[in-house]
């Protein structure tokens, strides 16, 4: 019988207690908080064009804008892999969270999850040219590449640089021809590739990359640019974005939306602070470049980091005509997540 009062005497104090929180509540207009996800995971690639992903792992951004939307701080974990095929591989597995890869492998599993995982952009990374360079004195245009040559790119027609030589060969050998020097290429890792050609020991004569790595390879007399992917679409465009399920998005607006916010203060300070973004890459990647040669790149009137999509539809226009994709967005914005749709975008 002691025993019974007791347990109604607990059951008593918790429901009062539930009542006192809940007018609590009431009284103060504070709302219960949301339940996201304790844990975010983030996943970068090589290469310049990662920066701003750099600053928010140094000066956690994630973490920072979270709290200030009221959530209780994630823990944020950071992963390198070397191309989009395997990023995207991780997202759909559910191992990752959000993805960082070029525009073509994005828009590739935007497509293939539009009925089931509905994978968006949360926003783009960077707009920045991609340099086809060659240790071939013979080869001044892609019609001068022969069965002796080798160009390495992240992934065989997949990559963003693997579409965008297909771009190319279909400007320069017509309609049709888009895969005309898919036999020539190999899937390497930008750094990997970047000593291979740098080697001259290697089979590797040509390399699709992206900054530091072509600047880098330009260095040596023995290199010189082909061409630029500025000339194949015509302009600046957006290299690569930052992309999530819509599955995530939906339960985790708040720490989404701090992600974004995150991306977009990233890009203010590496504007204002050029020489210290520099500093930081060169310590974050372990990086054997000098802080100069990196400000140089950070600072080229041809590099934007900038979270404004870019020149997106050119490339889903072609993806879609050549067949990789099977439906064509009707503009950028079906691509995207809401929260980026203020944008001013290609």
């Amino acid at each position: 019988m002691k025993q019974r009062s007791k347990s109604v005497n607990h059951s008593r104090r918790f429901v009062l207690a539930l009542a006192c929180a809940s007018a609590l509540v009431a009284a103060t207009g504070l709302p219960a908080r949301a339940q996201e996800a304790s844990e975010v995971r983030v996943a970068q690639q090589f290469g310049i064009s990662y920066l701003p992903l750099v600053v928010i792992q140094e000066q956690k951004l994630i973490e920072r804008f979270a709290r200030e939307a009221g959530l209780p701080e994630p823990k944020v974990t950071w992963n390198q892999f070397s191309g989009g095929s395997t990023m995207n591989d991780a997202l759909i597995s559910g191992s990752l969270d959000f993805a960082s890869a070029g525009v073509a492998p994005m828009l590739t599993l935007w497509a293939k999850t539009r009925d089931s995982l509905e994978v968006k952009a949360v926003a783009s990374l960077a707009a920045l040219p991609s340099f086809l360079n060659t240790s071939n004195g013979e080869v001044r245009s892609i019609k001068d590449l022969t069965e002796r040559d080798r160009i390495a790119l992240p992934a065989v027609k997949v990559s963003i640089q693997a579409i965008m030589l297909q771009m190319a060969a279909e400007q320069a050998f017509g309609v049709g021809q888009h895969g005309k020097l898919d036999a020539l290429t190999v899937s390497m890792a930008h750094p990997d590739a970047t000593a291979a050609l740098l080697s001259g020991r290697s089979e590797v004569t040509a390399h699709f990359t992206t900054p530091p790595f072509q600047y880098q390879q330009l260095e040596n007399p023995a290199v010189h640019r082909v061409l630029s992917s500025y000339d194949i679409l015509g302009g600046p465009h957006t290299l690569n974005l930052i992309y999530t399920t819509g599955k995530f998005a939906t339960k985790n607006p708040k720490t989404t939306r701090a992600f974004l916010t995150a991306l977009e203060t990233a890009d203010d300070w590496i504007k204002q602070n050029p020489k210290a973004a520099a500093e930081l890459y060169v310590r974050a990647e372990n990086s054997k470049l000098k802080p100069d040669f990196v400000e140089g790149m950070i600072t080229d009137p041809d590099v934007h980091f900038t979270t404004v999509p870019e020149n997106i539809m050119k490339f889903a226009e072609f993806q879609h005509r050549i067949g990789q994709i099977k439906v064509k967005p009707a503009d950028w914005k079906e691509i995207f997540l809401p929260d980026a749709h203020g944008y001013q975008g290609s």
